[in-house]
């Protein structure tokens, strides 16, 4: 026949901490230890100027994809048009190159060449 162990004997019944570890034994403190999860890498979503898409459907395309308010895209419209390149939001990889494919695709409808790209930041 086989002998079964009932667990442990009353003379030392165990005892868990607070958040169910073996803490809290033998007098120890009941600490628990936080793991630091590394953040993924953010990456820029860049605007690029052009000669031939219409300021108004560069802030329209600010406030549709990336969500910005009507003075914060225009804005960042003028910036792009007086420097070049702007910075239309910093996401993670995935994120961006999505906002990247839906810029070029709006323009592509619309017969704009404007184009947009993704840099780490």
């Amino acid at each position: 026949m086989a002998k079964w162990s009932m667990g442990p004997t009353p003379e030392e019944p165990p005892r868990r901490g607070g958040d169910g570890s073996d803490a809290g034994r033998r007098g120890e403190t009941a600490t628990q230890t936080r793991r630091r999860v590394a953040r993924p890498p953010r990456f820029k979503v860049v605007l690029f100027n052009d000669d031939y898409t219409p300021m108004e459907f560069v802030v329209g395309v600010l406030e549709r994809i990336f969500n910005k308010g009507p003075a914060e895209a225009t804005q960042i419209m003028l910036h792009v048009h007086k420097n070049g390149t702007g910075i239309a939001g910093v996401y993670v990889l995935e994120v961006a190159e999505t906002k990247v494919a839906a810029v070029h695709r709006l323009a592509e409808e619309r017969g704009y060449p404007l184009r947009s790209g993704v840099e780490p930041e």
